[in-house]
């Protein structure tokens, strides 16, 4: 009886270890309509928009040799310009300051694109091999390439004809959509390559070159801090051409901001006033 007893104890307590669960309940599964919040946030692409006003800096790139666009003065590293004025108001929107990166017109997209700014300013053309790389805001202007000579010479480079001569020096900047226009189109005249956009002008003053090919908007400024130089048809340039602030290609909520920002400083006169500091009577 005893035996039989203990057997029976035995199977009784095999059979609830066998029925008790081994590990704590599974988690409810989350509903298809209604993610998790970890999901939703991983989901959710960075955005320069969050990113430059908790880091508290905008990181601009430019060249700083386009006046009136963008300026860096050789003695003290201070940028001005135009567009440098416009990426101060840009930070101070976010909540930001401005640091100026610099690169060169040949390198100017790829360096966005790299990370190693978050916004590309100063007199920047619309083209589309730079739209491969990059996406461009509202446009800020429009412009074209006209020439700028010495005065006395205004009459003899006014179309490409008269330019496309032997005998005639074209001189360009590097790397730019200067020196692109200028090998689209001359052909029998010679193109000098100048490496330094600040001093360019004076090789037309010296008489080491006779014309260069830029923006029509480049050409008002430098005649008029130039006297001996004259903007040739400046309002009927050859090209058409759009100035605009490049950004990253994929940030899409960035691009918005910066489109609607524009779009502001286009209207209540901000722009206008940057400009007319720069290029008015």
């Amino acid at each position: 009886m005893r035996r039989a007893a203990a057997l029976s104890a035995l199977t009784c307590a095999l059979a609830l270890t066998a029925t008790a669960p081994t590990t704590a309940p599974a988690a409810p599964a989350a509903r298809p309509d209604r993610p998790s919040a970890a999901a939703h946030t991983a989901a959710r692409p960075a955005t320069l928009l969050d990113t430059v006003p908790r880091r508290g800096v905008l990181r601009v790139c430019t060249t700083g040799d386009y006046r009136p666009f963008t300026h860096r003065d050789p003695a003290s590293g201070a940028y001005s310009g135009v567009d440098v004025s416009m990426a101060r108001d840009l930070a101070a929107s976010l909540d930001a300051k401005p640091k100026y990166v610099a690169t060169t017109w040949a390198k100017l997209v790829d360096d966005l694109a790299a990370g190693r700014c978050d916004i590309a300013m100063g007199g920047v053309s619309v083209t589309l091999p730079r739209a491969r790389k990059a996406a461009f805001s509202e446009p800020t202007r429009t412009d074209g390439k006209t020439p700028i000579v010495r005065c006395a010479d205004q009459d003899a480079y006014r179309t490409l004809e008269q330019i496309d001569r032997p005998g005639t020096t074209v001189i360009v900047n590097p790397g730019g959509t200067n020196e692109q226009f200028a090998r689209s189109v001359i052909k029998r005249a010679t193109i000098k390559r100048h490496p330094d956009n600040t001093t360019i002008f004076d090789e037309i003053i010296a008489g080491r070159a006779d014309v260069m090919m830029t923006d029509a908007s480049e050409t008002r400024y430098q005649a008029k801090i130039h006297p001996e130089l004259c903007a040739v048809h400046p309002d009927r340039p050859f090209t058409f051409s759009e100035k605009a602030y490049a950004v990253p290609r994929a940030d899409f909520a960035f691009k918005e901001y910066v489109d609607q920002w524009v779009h502001l400083a286009k209207h209540d006169g901000t722009y206008k006033k940057y400009e007319d500091a720069w290029m008015g009577e």
